[in-house]
């Protein structure tokens, strides 16, 4: 049924540090000067998008795993630029201090907030897309998570790139009109085209228009895979060297940018609560954290639906 509520799937880190990088901290600090802009603007996210959205059921996914060890072993080049110098994600001072006041809030809420062992936000959320009942809303602005949509089982992508104000409201027919290919098609694009921000390489001198005509003509990696090795199969001299030389990485790329769909999770209470599940907790974070406004505006929301 068109009109039945969606369950909106929260890429948390995504709407973490996009809040951090778009609140200042100088508007938004406790009584003693610490900086919680990454934490108001996450709850004015998830305040707008329960307004806009009218969802009947929540889950935030969390990164346990931001760069994940099977990741790393089949292409050592992931995410390594964000590796800090002592180890671990690279993220600001005043950022990771916010994160654990966001779950709490969350969980005084009762708003689930869940991640794995292993694993990735962006295999959380896929995993989810997979097993919860539709309609599904995926939040993120990770371009990777168009590959989830799936017109079939009623999943877009809430595609956060110009900010939850602006949301793309993305179905296979947008993948297409942005990207020349559809959606399910998407991380074999990906893997083509390269992207720097997770440290995928791409195939040197494939770029976007190359990789979607790539796609549009052989299906795939497997079947473009499978044409460079039949003499007849029309690729100019150049374009097959250069697919040729990256054999090896064309191998194992897609592994990495394709998301899970079998992540280990447990039972999760996914209903929006219309009411805090800790009313004397909420107002206590609240109040030490200097986020009554933002807290009232997500609990009035959650009050407001239906």
């Amino acid at each position: 049924m068109a009109d039945q509520p969606p369950i909106l799937l929260i890429d948390a880190p995504s709407l973490y540090f996009r809040a951090y990088f778009g609140v200042p901290e100088s508007a938004a600090r406790t009584d003693d000067g610490q900086p919680v802009n990454a934490v108001r603007g996450f709850l004015d996210m998830l305040a707008h998008l329960v307004r806009t959205r009218r969802p009947d059921r929540m889950v935030c996914a969390l990164d346990h795993d931001w760069r994940p060890a099977w990741r790393v072993e089949l292409l050592p080049s992931y995410k390594a630029h964000r590796v800090a110098p002592e180890g671990g994600e690279e993220v600001p001072d005043t950022l990771s201090p916010q994160v654990p006041v966001i779950l709490d809030v969350l969980a005084a809420i009762g708003i689930t907030a869940t991640g794995a062992t292993g694993y990735e936000a962006d295999d959380v959320l896929g995993t989810l897309s997979v097993t919860q009942p539709g309609p599904v809303e995926v939040v993120s602005g990770d371009r990777d998570l168009f590959q989830l949509i799936d017109d079939a089982r009623r999943v877009r992508l809430l595609y956060v790139g110009r900010g939850v104000a602006k949301l793309d409201d993305c179905d296979d027919a947008a993948v297409r009109a942005r990207y020349g290919v559809p959606a399910d098609r998407y991380a074999d694009f990906a893997a083509l085209r390269g992207d720097p921000s997770d440290g995928l390489p791409g195939v040197p001198g494939v770029g976007e228009k190359t990789a979607a005509r790539l796609i549009d003509r052989y299906g795939g990696l497997p079947g473009i895979l499978a044409a460079l090795d039949d003499p007849g199969s029309g690729f100019a001299p150049g374009l097959r060297a250069k697919l040729d030389g990256a054999r090896d990485y064309l191998a194992v790329a897609p592994k990495v940018v394709r998301v899970a769909t079998d992540v280990p999770l447990p039972t999760l209470v996914t209903t929006l609560p219309t009411a805090p599940a800790d009313p004397d907790r909420l107002l206590e974070l609240a109040q030490r954290w200097n986020l009554a406004g933002s807290c009232r505006r997500l609990v009035d929301a959650l009050a407001a639906q239906p």
